[in-house]
């Protein structure tokens, strides 16, 4: 699978630990950043490419990661076609994908351990959407919602 993987500062060493990881399990890893440890270094720098090429379908699935997960999240869920949750156990791991086609897994690097980290992208990136008709209602009825702001 190609999976696509950012994170800030926060989760720097996080990033770096699953990245090595996935590629030792087989799987194709792109890195949207950051490269380099930068103390002062923004999330959405790196999430919101990486969210983008979930969403075009450039990655399969995508991981972010920032101090607590949860405004790597917000960001991520910014973008159309992305379905991003800040995860901390392996049964909404799978169970995200499976009910509702989660795509992209949000984690805290300063709150998620590196083993559990890899046991909730291991439960993630196993898991199928069960593509059956009360999961796609749901879905259906989420992404017919406007912004209540613009409209849009």
């Amino acid at each position: 699978m190609r999976i696509g993987i950012a994170s800030d500062h926060g989760g720097f060493e996080l990033k770096a630990y699953l990245s090595t990881a996935l590629k030792g399990a087989g799987h194709e890893v792109v890195d949207f950043g950051a490269k380099e440890l930068v103390a002062e270094d923004d999330y959405p720098d790196f999430v919101i490419p990486m969210a983008r090429a979930v969403a075009s379908g450039e990655v399969t699935r995508g991981v972010a990661i920032c101090d607590s997960g949860v405004g790597a999240c917000i960001a991520a869920n910014k973008i159309p076609g992305v379905r991003a949750a800040l995860i901390a156990d392996s049964f909404s791991a799978h169970q995200g994908v499976e009910d509702d086609n989660m795509n992209v897994l949000c984690l805290g690097g300063q709150v998620t351990g590196q083993a559990l980290a890899w046991d909730l992208v291991w439960a993630f990136l196993g898991a199928n959407f069960k593509d059956i008709e009360r999961f796609r209602r749901r879905l259906a009825k989420i992404s017919g919602l406007k912004n209540m702001s613009t409209g849009q």
